[in-house]
């Protein structure tokens, strides 16, 4: 039956082309969009002015004599009446043209006599002929997978999935203005690293063929950016994409938009002060108010966020101090859970692992959790008033991670002993330990200001549209599709 519809398509194309006309021309008339049309009807239809517009035919409705078809662009959507004693060749394109195809339709707005505004066609052009039928209800839409691989017929088939997208345009949009309001400078790091750095994550490696050389996609921005630090500017941000090579779940994804921005002369403190303004400001933006839903449940964004303290919250959950347990102590009671410690080597990673299954998950309303052990956190500065803690500030809503800040290290002594231990843990078999990285470390040694960072990625925009984030990017990466 396709294959019939598909011969179908092609002969009309012949047909098209035996006329001598174009069915894929470089440009076709077209005024301006049909948003901009509906919205200026009045004036347009009482001035009998002729406009053109293009766009896909999503229906046509043959009444022999007469045809009625809906035109739909990137703006909206118009109805187009073609007459036979108005529209040149009219018989010639009513076999032509078939639902999918890309035209242009020039004549005068008027309205109907049920009320919808219409354009009198008089004049009819191919804009691209489609050669495989859309479908009409798409069987698909409920196959996930089908949708994720050929996202545009989801996006055909489902406006609002295009209106998604376009929030996701204001969404970043919105975090970029914040940032440059507050003096912040854009920059851009490389993609490729000799060591990928900034975060716990295993990476994508590559080979660069005019160097020879072996290099890595980057896992964070943060390395890059703290060596702008070193070099004199004070507000630094980047958004841009960074690769993790792990798993695929409603949370995660390989391949993500990331910004991360860094602050010198100001801490964790002032961080969460302007993170939270900011958090504000963008979802309002995005979402049109400062409430969502998420797993049906209401999150309220507009109130004063509270300030969790890590170990007492974890304490609170388990009856263990993080300060004080030793590794046996945490494998033990991560093993009697259910937690599946084995995976995860060392006291940092099974405090964290406890952590992700007893603490976080009860933190729906937004709030920041700070202060985490040392061990957790290979990168941020020591709390002063208790060394086995860190400066950390993590937003949390929805039982999920929204960002993460600290107060950086600047010390390189400490950095380099941190980095020491993260070599040891890869060594062992930790695959997401950090590399001892040599020119960040001389770099460092020059003097880096004391800093605040803070990075987040596009999980946020997920938690607020309440959808897995692959289905928030337009074309998520895919295992191959066996033929």
């Amino acid at each position: 039956m396709l294959d019939d519809l598909i011969r179908e398509r092609q002969r009309k194309l012949d047909l098209i082309r035996d006329a001598g006309i174009d069915p894929y021309p470089a440009r076709v008339p077209r005024s301006f969009s049909i948003r901009k049309a509906l919205d200026d009807f009045d004036a347009l239809a009482k001035a009998g002015k002729e406009v053109s517009l293009a766009g896909r035919l999503r229906s046509v409705r043959d009444q022999g004599k007469i045809i009625f078809a809906d035109l739909e662009d990137g703006t909206g959507k118009v109805q187009i009446v073609m007459k036979e004693d108005a529209v040149p060749k009219f018989d010639f394109w009513r076999s032509a043209i078939d639902l999918g195809d890309f035209v242009s339709a020039t004549g005068v707005m008027f309205e109907t006599k049920r009320g919808e505004k219409s354009v009198d066609v008089r004049g009819f052009a191919m804009a691209a002929k489609s050669l495989l039928p859309l479908p009409d209800k798409w069987e698909g839409i409920e196959d996930q997978e089908l949708r994720l691989r050929k996202r545009y017929l989801d996006l055909i088939a489902t406006p609002e999935l295009r209106e998604l997208f376009r929030k996701k345009t204001v969404f970043w949009a919105a975090f970029r203005e914040a940032l440059v309001n507050e003096g912040f400078l854009e920059v851009e790091t490389p993609v490729l690293q000799p060591l990928p750095g900034g975060a716990d994550a295993e990476p994508f490696k590559t080979h660069h063929n005019a160097l020879d050389t072996e290099f890595y996609l980057r896992i964070a921005l943060e390395l890059s950016l703290k060596k702008l630090l070193v070099g004199g500017f004070d507000k630094v941000f980047e958004i841009g994409r960074v690769f993790r090579n792990e798993g695929i779940d409603r949370e995660h994804l390989q391949d993500f938009t990331f910004l991360e921005f860094y602050w010198a002369y100001h801490d964790y403190r002032d961080l969460m002060d302007l993170v939270e303004r900011m958090y504000k400001e963008v979802i309002r933006r995005t979402c049109g108010g400062l409430t969502t839903v998420s797993g049906g449940v209401t999150i309220d964004w507009g109130g004063a966020w509270p300030r969790i303290d890590y170990v007492e919250a974890f304490v609170k959950a388990t009856g263990i101090d993080p300060l004080e347990a030793d590794e046996k102590e945490l494998f033990a009671y991560a093993k009697k859970q259910g937690f599946d410690p084995e995976k995860h080597q060392g006291k940092g990673r099974l405090i964290d692992l406890i952590y992700k299954k007893t603490v976080r998950p009860t933190i729906v309303q937004p709030a920041f959790i700070m202060d985490p052990p040392v061990e957790v956190v290979p990168l941020a500065k020591r709390s002063a008033a208790d060394p086995r803690r860190v400066e950390r500030m993590q937003p949390i809503a929805c039982g999920t991670e929204l960002g993460n800040g600290y107060s950086e290290l600047n010390d390189p002594q400490d950095q380099r002993a941190r980095f020491e231990e993260q070599a040891r843990m890869r060594e062992a078999g930790d695959l997401e330990a950090q590399y001892l990285d040599e020119d960040f470390l001389e770099a460092m040694e020059y003097g880096m200001p004391p800093a605040t960072g803070f990075g987040v990625s596009e999980r946020l925009f997920a938690i607020l549209m309440d959808r897995p984030i692959r289905e928030t990017v337009f074309f998520p990466l895919m295992r191959e599709k066996k033929r």
